[in-house]
C-alpha cells in the first residue's frame, strides 16, 4: 500500500428485529405516553399498536408491533428495561420476538379432521408453532402424525387409568417444554387437577356454537330443532365443560335441506377455522385473558 492510499473498512449497517409487546393492567393516565415513551427513548419504530379500555371494568389492554435495531438477544435488553414501567403500573405483560413459535402439544381422538388442518397450516408456516408432540388415546392417526416428522404418544384413558394417563401428559409438558396444549376433538374430560395446571395454556375446539346442543352428537340435536346456523367454539379449557373464556367463533348458515351428515360436514370446517384463529390469536399474543373472558387484540 503506498502513502496516498487509504484503506476502506466496511461499515455494518446494525440488524433490525421486530418485537411484540402484550401487556394489561388497571385503568390509569399515562400508560400509552410511558410505553411509546420507553419505545422512543430506546430508538424503537412502533409498526402497529391495538389498545382497549374496558371502561365498565376499568380495565386496559395493548399489543405494539415494533422495531428496533440489535439482533437476538435485544429482546432481553428491552425486556430488562421494561421491568419498571411495567412495575409501575403494575401490568401483566410479555416481550417476545415477532415471530417466534411458541412450543404446542396436540391432544386428539379419533376424529381427525381439526388435527390434520393444524398439522398442514404449521407444516406451511401458517401458524406460529412448533409441533413437538402429538398426545392420543387412541392409535388412528400414528401414521399421520410421524408422516409430518413429529413424535406421536398413544395414553389409552380409561376410568381407572385416567388419572395415570393425566400424570403422562403432564410429564410430556414438561418434557418438551410445552407452551400451548390443543385438544383437537380430544373426547375426553379433563380433570379438575389437570385444568387447574393448564390454566390459560390449553385451547379446545367445542363442536357446537349454539351451547344449548352440549355433549354427543350436537349436529343431530341441530338437525332435530331444525337449526338455521351451526358453528364451533374455540375456548380456553377450564373446569367448567365447554365453558371456557371464548377466544375464536365460526358459524356458517344451512337450511332445510341439509341432513345430520351434511350439518356434520359443514360442521367440521367451521371447527377447523375456528380452532386455527383461536391458536394463531393465542401464538401471536393477541389474546389476554381477562376473568371468564377475553380481549383478542386483532
Amino acid at each position: 500500500m503506498t502513502a496516498t492510499e487509504t484503506e476502506t473498512v466496511p461499515v455494518s449497517s446494525p440488524t433490525t428485529v421486530e418485537h411484540v409487546l402484550t401487556l394489561d393492567c388497571s385503568e390509569s393516565p399515562g400508560i400509552v405516553h410511558a410505553v411509546s415513551g420507553f419505545l422512543l427513548e430506546h430508538g424503537c419504530d412502533i409498526i402497529d399498536n391495538q389498545q382497549f379500555g374496558e371502561r365498565s371494568e376499568g380495565h386496559f389492554f395493548m399489543r405494539v408491533h415494533f422495531a428496533s435495531d440489535g439482533d437476538a438477544s435485544t429482546v432481553d435488553t428491552l425486556r430488562a428495561a421494561f421491568g419498571p414501567v411495567a412495575e409501575r403500573f403494575g401490568m401483566r405483560w410479555r416481550l417476545e420476538r415477532q415471530g417466534s413459535k411458541r412450543k404446542v402439544l396436540i391432544m386428539v381422538s379419533k376424529f381427525g379432521h381439526c388435527l390434520n388442518d393444524l398439522l398442514f397450516r404449521a407444516r406451511i408456516g401458517e401458524l406460529p408453532m412448533d409441533v413437538v408432540a402429538v398426545v392420543s388415546n387412541h392409535t388412528d392417526h400414528q401414521a399421520l402424525v410421524e408422516w409430518h416428522g413429529i413424535p406421536f404418544f398413544h395414553v389409552p384413558v380409561t376410568p381407572e387409568t385416567k388419572p395415570a394417563a393425566e400424570a403422562r401428559l403432564l410429564e410430556l409438558v414438561d418434557e418438551f417444554d410445552v407452551e400451548l396444549v390443543v385438544l383437537a376433538r380430544y373426547m375426553q374430560v379433563l380433570s379438575d387437577n389437570l385444568t387447574r395446571k393448564l390454566d390459560g395454556k390449553a385451547i379446545n375446539i367445542h363442536h357446537s356454537f349454539l351451547p344449548s346442543f352440549k355433549g354427543a352428537k350436537p349436529y343431530h340435536q341441530a338437525y332435530a330443532r331444525g337449526v338455521k346456523t351451526v358453528g364451533a367454539t374455540a375456548h380456553y379449557v377450564n373446569a367448567e365443560l365447554d365453558e371456557g373464556p371464548i377466544i375464536a367463533q365460526q358459524t356458517v348458515e344451512v337450511n332445510h335441506t341439509y341432513g345430520p351428515e351434511d350439518l356434520v360436514a359443514a360442521g367440521r370446517d367451521t371447527e377447523c377455522k375456528a380452532l386455527s384463529n383461536a391458536v394463531r390469536w393465542h401464538c401471536e399474543g393477541r389474546v389476554i385473558l381477562q376473568g371468564n373472558r377475553t380481549v383478542v387484540l386483532r
